[in-house]
């Protein structure tokens, strides 16, 4: 497959920007090779600079639910951007999206827009600290919560997957008050609440996790958390950003029917434009300003572009329940035709699914934290990326990233992916 012009881009992208991208995965570091330039998308497919057309199962990490340049949300930001991009100002969009999101979502009583998800999770611990009088906060190895300070210790996804284990410029005392758990581990989230008694201000947990691929709650552990915030005036707060809108229409926690304090989104409440929001129970959220005294602030937050893309989204969601179970069946298509090769081959492998959310890991042992997802042989996983990119199946560039399947798949697309798995294992 020729990609010369992706090349030259990425020769010329390193002369004026950090590494040749603007967020680090791109770079293809943990895989090796050339990133691939995107020109355009449409449906399930993404087309390069050089004119090759890939199945897309990234879906923009997640938010292209129904597919890329989705008709209805394209007529709808085209009919709004002559108005312009950017008000600075209340809308009334900004207020039928709130009411939207409070009426898909449990336990959402009032929302604040922003304009990313590390935005909204960064917002959602200050407003913690500021509603209990508590600095620390807990969360779990592996999980990203985007690049925020208090976030940069023992995250997943990018600084797993350049092999980063600590973060220049962020100051001792941010790390002191990260205290990290393993996920699924519980006895450890307790010991830490008991070390740290009357210290904690919130737990903070990717409900499924998608940033050292795909990972499971345990049974009870989501339960277990949500117990010890009750017991010990601790704010749970659900970072749905890749969960939000697609494991379900109210997410994971009316998936998994766990309800959090507090519950971050990103960008697909904007069908993939730069948004997020983070929202919850009354009582805390009035606490903001200007109700009250914790600060958030944000000239384009309730972008309204992104407000009508993210409406039209997710209206359609609503609206059309179907869209989930389809989702899930193409899903678990996808899943049992991967079986089916991996297990011929006859090497060691793990699946990991939850709704259409799915990761593939070369270990022996299953995959349930980010210390046996670490542990699994991603070097193999590198050749899997490489042989399958040549054959037009563009997946994550990292074994720490879950894939997202949009409803634009055909099953023709998954056979065809399934078929290059074939080809690709058995050129090993």
């Amino acid at each position: 497959m020729n990609r010369n012009k992706s090349v030259a881009l990425f020769e010329r992208a390193q002369k004026t920007i950090p590494g040749g991208v603007n967020s680090p995965v791109r770079a293809f570091k943990s895989v090796g090779g050339t990133p691939v330039f995107i020109k355009k998308a449409k449906g399930a497919y993404l087309y390069d600079v050089d004119g090759n057309q890939y199945i897309d199962f990234i879906a923009s990490w997640g938010p292209m639910i129904l597919g890329h340049a989705y008709a209805p949300v394209v007529e709808a930001i085209l009919e709004y951007a002559p108005y312009s991009t950017s008000y600075g100002a209340p809308t009334e969009l900004e207020i039928e999206m709130a009411e939207l999101i409070c009426n898909m979502t449990p336990g959402i009583d009032l929302i604040r827009m922003v304009s990313s998800g590390t935005e909204a999770c960064m917002s959602a611990i200050r407003l913690a600290r500021g509603y209990t009088g508590k600095n620390k906060i807990i969360k779990f190895d592996g999980h990203y919560h985007g690049h925020a300070d208090s976030f940069l210790v023992k995250a997943g996804s990018g600084l797993a997957t350049l092999n980063i284990q600590t973060v220049p410029g962020v100051t001792p005392g941010v790390a002191n008050d990260t205290l990290v758990a393993p996920y699924n581990d519980l006895d450890a989230v307790k010991k830490l609440v008991v070390e740290n008694k009357g210290e904690i201000a919130a737990i903070i947990v990717e409900p499924v996790a998608g940033n050292m691929g795909c990972v499971l709650p345990a049974t009870g552990f989501l339960e277990g958390l949500r117990k010890i915030c009750d017991e010990e005036s601790i704010v749970f707060i659900f970072d749905e950003v890749m969960t939000g809108f697609r494991l379900s229409a109210g997410g994971a926690q009316e998936k998994l029917g766990i309800q959090a304090d507090l519950v971050t989104y990103g960008k697909v409440i904007g069908a993939g434009m730069p948004v997020g929001a983070f929202g919850g129970k009354r009582a805390i959220m009035e606490h903001i300003a200007p109700l009250g005294n914790v600060y958030q602030a944000g000239t384009l937050s309730g972008n309204p572009i992104a407000m009508i893309a993210g409406y039209t989204l997710l209206q359609e969601l609503k609206n059309n329940p179907s869209i989930y179970e389809e989702l899930n069946q193409k899903t678990a298509y996808l899943h049992e035709g991967l079986k089916k090769v991996l297990t011929s081959w006859g090497q060691p492998f793990v699946i990991n699914r939850f709704g259409s959310m799915i990761s593939v890991h070369f270990s022996d042992h299953p995959v349930t934290d980010f210390a046996s997802a670490a542990s699994a042989n991603n070097e193999l996983f590198k050749k899997y990326f490489h042989a399958m990119l040549d054959q037009g199946i563009y997946l994550p560039p990292s074994a720490f990233e879950s894939w997202f399947l949009n409803n634009a798949l055909s099953y023709a697309d998954l056979d065809k992916t399934i078929e290059a798995t074939h080809l690709a294992l058995s050129s090993f």
